[in-house]
């Protein structure tokens, strides 16, 4: 099989803990937090192209300029003054404005995948380099593994996290990262804490009760998540999920969604889905 015949994920993530500690002179939060993947993902697939026009099939709502697909292709083909280009096509599963890290998870498969397919040889470092312009979450799509990060999310220290069963709702409501991140009455001086603190349950967010008050759609999805577990906000929302032991138990609780929601459940994953996938293919990269 040839890697252009493969749509590659752009998987989910989860931020197991959120907590923001303060604040730069340049308006930057500062923050600690734990990244773990999920299975449900975005899949792409990249056509090579000689002629260095980069294409992608169009998203609902968002600009082809907006698109970080498109963004992570131009800037790689820049940086190494790269004449390649490229035609995506994007199969969208995971919800916008979600919180699960869609469009970073995105840009970070674009740049692994046409690191190869364009035959640049930059190193994982350079790659994540290279993200950081994109957004604070590309990193760690880049690095493929659980981490915990502080800084603007940028600082990574790689760590195994337990890898439970996730029941994940997606509440119909759109939040706002930056809209979030402005409010005044967002706690930003939080009490910084330890990955030990973290592993001994330490696993609150800063924004959800912010972001339950503003978004009454997340504050129902929470109330229902914890009749059977505690129910916590990724990133700023509007996601929100629960930890269960087994798949089972999982997947009996969506079974009993209301109607007017929607779920998944996933394994959190310790390693990225796509590198694990690039780890498995044994197909051919095109020579030029």
């Amino acid at each position: 099989m040839k890697a252009s015949d493969i749509f590659w994920p752009a998987p989910a993530k989860l931020n197991l803990m959120l907590r923001v500690v303060g604040q730069r002179p340049d308006g930057y939060h500062l923050l600690q937090t734990v990244f773990q993947f999920l299975s449900q993902a975005d899949l792409i697939r990249f056509q090579h192209r000689q002629d260095g026009a980069i294409h992608c099939t169009p998203l609902p709502g968002v600009h082809a300029d907006d698109n970080l697909a498109i963004q992570a292709a131009r800037l790689l083909q820049q940086h190494c003054n790269c004449s390649c280009g490229v035609d995506i096509q994007i199969r969208k599963n995971l919800p916008m404005g979600g919180g699960l890290g869609g469009g970073s998870s995105n840009s970070a498969t674009t740049l692994v995948v046409l690191n190869k397919l364009w035959n640049l040889n930059l190193d994982q470092t350079t790659l994540a380099e290279l993200g950081l312009q994109l957004g604070a979450d590309v990193p760690v799509f880049v690095h493929g593994k659980a981490a915990w990060a502080e800084g603007v999310g940028d600082r990574l220290q790689f760590f195994q996290p337990k890898e439970p069963w996730y029941l994940v709702l997606s509440p119909p409501c759109h939040v706002s990262t930056a809209e979030i991140f402005c409010d005044s009455q967002l706690t930003r001086d939080a009490r910084a804490i330890t990955i030990r603190d973290f592993s001994a349950g330490q696993r609150a967010n800063t924004c959800q009760t912010l972001v339950a008050s503003r978004h009454p759609e997340v504050a129902q999805a929470l109330s229902w998540l914890n009749q059977f577990a505690q129910g916590r906000l990724t990133g700023t929302g509007a996601c929100v999920f629960a930890e269960f032991s087994s798949q089972q138990q999982a997947e009996k609780a969506l079974n009993e969604i209301p109607a007017d929601m929607k779920g998944f459940v996933s394994p959190g994953l310790n390693q990225s889905p796509l590198h694990t996938r690039l780890e498995q293919f044994t197909g051919a990269w095109p020579s030029g």
